[in-house]
């Protein structure tokens, strides 16, 4: 039982994608977590990361995921308002 109790106790590493996801040609190094999109200019996504970046529609990640950004692609989500790389 003390076992189990000290496994749970041990916080989990944090986790960032390696490379770095491009907005509008800012690099975000090892991103995680939301990021904004423009709201006036069509946004531009480059995924130069190990992880998939989803779109959503709404602000702050929320609403529905758009699209996913697969590492080494790039897109143009008209229309979405945030990115969420893990």
């Amino acid at each position: 039982m003390a076992a189990a109790t000290l496994a749970l106790a041990v916080p989990g590493t944090a986790f960032a994608a390696h490379g770095f996801l491009a907005i509008d040609g800012v690099a975000h190094e090892d991103p995680s977590g939301c990021f904004p999109l423009g709201d006036f200019v069509p946004p531009v996504v480059s995924n130069h990361t190990d992880a998939i970046a989803e779109v959503h529609s709404g602000p702050d990640c929320t609403g529905q995921v758009t699209w996913l950004i697969y590492p080494g692609e790039t897109y143009h989500p008209n229309g979405s308002r945030s990115v969420f790389v893990l």
